[in-house]
């Protein structure tokens, strides 16, 4: 049976094969080759280099497990509360099908905020990743679970000659060894199962160890509260990455000082 994952991979295969109609590939790379970005090369991984649990907060108005999660969505707005909330990344959702993404948000985002993006979507080309250089992104999403080893070393690469930080999605031993031996500096786990859905906080506290010291490693999805980030802290996890808690509330500033652990 095709799974949600599955269709995702292909919808952005067919949606790369229609922007190269437009701006081929060579193009792309003209284009990418005079890009300096103004927070250096690797912003990503470097800002959450820090002794407590770093935050990557998400711009996200939907998603196909829960549809509309933002019908208001003044991402602009949201953005900046989350960078003057504290945060130390921001993840901003470009897959346009199931997520209601764009490549506008992030451009705009990127270019608005002082701190580093990463573009979340379902890298899947190269083409994906001279796209998010070129729309200011630091950081690029590679997912183990939709790419082979060959590809998953190719874009890692690529992604270091360009000064982009690459996270690495795993969600199992397998993954992660796989990603290590092919030199990831940022290894996620993926606490929402992307076949099904499901959302288990208990795979990050069980995977934690096989990644040790490394590479950083960020918990993501499922976290809600500050309980949630207490225990990714007790267990040594260097970020964690918040969407659906933080798009939910009213007042985005205090969700995240309250997941920091911080008084009004």
């Amino acid at each position: 049976m095709t799974s949600i994952l599955d269709t995702l991979a292909a919808s952005s295969c067919a949606r790369v094969a229609s922007q190269k109609m437009t701006l081929p590939l060579d193009a792309l790379k003209r284009a990418v080759s005079s890009v300096v970005s103004p927070l250096g090369d690797f912003a990503f991984e470097k800002a959450l280099m820090k002794p407590d649990v770093s935050f990557i907060c998400e711009c996200k108005k939907a998603s196909p497990s829960k549809g509309i999660i933002a019908a208001d969505f003044p991402y602009l707005k949201i953005a900046k509360d989350y960078e003057l909330a504290g945060a130390d990344c921001i993840s901003v959702l470009t897959e346009p099908t199931r997520f209601l993404g764009s490549d506008q948000y992030l451009a705009e985002i990127a270019k608005a905020s002082a701190i580093p993006c990463l573009r979340k979507d379902f890298t899947v080309d190269e083409y994906m990743i001279y796209q998010a250089k070129l729309l200011g992104a630091s950081a690029v999403l590679l997912i183990c679970d939709i790419l082979d080893d060959k590809q998953l070393e190719y874009f890692l690469r690529l992604s270091d000659e360009l000064g982009l930080s690459a996270l690495v999605e795993t969600r199992n031993e397998h993954d992660i060894k796989t990603a290590l031996k092919l030199g990831a500096r940022m290894i996620g786990v993926n606490n929402r199962n992307l076949r099904d859905f499901s959302v288990d906080m208990d795979v990050s506290l069980k995977l934690r160890d096989l990644v040790g010291t490394k590479a950083l490693f960020v918990a993501e999805s499922g976290i809600k509260s500050p309980d949630d980030v207490e225990k990714c802290r007790r267990i040594g996890v260097d970020a964690v990455l918040v969407g659906e808690a933080l798009m939910r509330a009213d007042d985005k500033r205090q969700a995240l000082r309250n997941l920091r652990g911080l008084a009004r």
